[in-house]
């Protein structure tokens, strides 16, 4: 199958990883995948890298009729058999152009704030295909009084060639940050926000630290809300063992650095992509029971779920893994879950499979 990938955003957050994942996911299935993107930045970038040569435009508003005709022209050539965008200022432009020239349109959404009246009714209907990254989205979409026929879920795919554990990085990037080998490294990876419980895990680990020596704390994302985490950390007796690396663009090696990942988000995520990104490592994650997080390990196996905004639970559960045979036994067991449930082969059949239906 032919696919036309289109994203108007020049962000570099989850949905914009999933943009590029869902493409090299097909790509590696032996689809072909063409894209039309934001000029700059991650996507066309990272685009660039897998081989794919996007045409680039930016969308001003969702009514700017430059960039309408450069993607009816884009559609004209390509002539793709199905179209796909996760941005909502896309829906609407692609469902015009798909409906104008008869290419199915495929809508991912990764949000759950409610769509606007008339497109929450229009827009499942209107496209071939409207999916949510989780059931907890999908969940949220039918509360929001979007039909159940109308939504799928289709998980977020990985890279299982990019994230593997690799022990020369794990001591690299350990080394880099003056962490001894034999340290317990709890990792945390994403934008640091308050509502991704940043605080309640300084907390924990604080605490934990007290109690075991060997345990540092790895802090790897874009600082929001960094700066006031930095001063309560400078604040503390173990400001030593918490470690800082800022925004990077591929956080991969850093989950070699870590013993486990810390996912304590206390507003619900739409899906949590850093807890099956860790776990195709190998890395055993503790993540909060609250939105689609669940979603994304086994609890007892892969890793554990714990309430959100509780310290004290986020403390206890942090030392019970500095044993490493209990975190041997999560993160042997962690990769094979990925493999088995979010790996490119399994997403990119999962939504031909899913075109293919919908056609005979």
């Amino acid at each position: 199958m032919k696919f036309l990938f289109v994203r108007s955003s020049p962000d570099h957050g989850g949905a914009e990883v999933h943009f590029i994942a869902l493409a090299q996911a097909l790509l590696e299935s032996g689809h072909r995948v063409e894209a039309m993107v934001y000029p700059h930045g991650f996507i066309a970038d990272e685009l660039e890298r897998l081989g794919i040569r996007p045409r680039r435009i930016a969308f001003r508003n969702a009514v700017d009729p430059l960039a309408h005709a450069a993607l009816i022209r884009t559609i004209r050539a390509v002539r793709p058999d199905a179209l796909v965008a996760n941005f909502g200022k896309d829906y609407w432009p692609l469902i015009l152009a798909g409906r104008l020239l008869r290419v199915p349109v495929l809508l991912f959404r990764h949000r759950v704030a409610a769509l606007k009246p008339a497109s929450g009714w229009l827009l499942p209907r209107l496209a071939r295909g409207f999916f949510a990254v989780s059931d907890f989205a999908r969940s949220t979409y039918l509360g929001q009084g979007i039909a159940p026929e109308r939504v799928q879920v289709l998980h977020n795919p990985i890279d299982l060639k990019r994230y593997r554990f690799a022990p020369d990085l794990r001591r690299e990037v350990r080394a880099s940050l003056g962490i001894d080998d034999n340290a317990v490294v709890v990792g945390y990876c994403g934008r640091m926000l308050e509502s991704k419980g940043i605080y309640t895990l300084f907390e924990a680990t604080s605490s934990a630290m007290e109690v075991e020596p060997s345990l540092h704390c790895l802090w790897v994302g874009e600082s929001l809300d960094g700066d006031r985490l930095r001063a309560r950390v400078a604040g503390s007796p173990h400001a030593s063992r918490h470690h800082f690396v800022g925004l990077v663009d591929d956080p991969s090696p850093y989950y070699s650095a870590f013993s486990l990942l810390a996912f304590p988000s206390i507003a619900p995520e739409t899906f949590g992509r850093v807890s099956i990104e860790a776990q195709a490592c190998g890395i055993p994650v503790l993540g909060s029971d609250v939105g689609g997080v669940p979603e994304t390990l086994i609890d007892g196996k892969t890793g554990l779920l714990l309430p959100p905004d509780d310290a004290v639970a986020w403390r206890d559960a942090i030392l019970r893994l500095c044993d490493a045979n209990r975190r041997a036994a999560l993160g042997e067991k962690a990769r094979e879950f990925v493999k088995s449930r979010f790996s490119y082969p399994i997403i990119a059949e999962q939504l031909v499979s899913f075109l293919d239906a919908r056609v005979t």
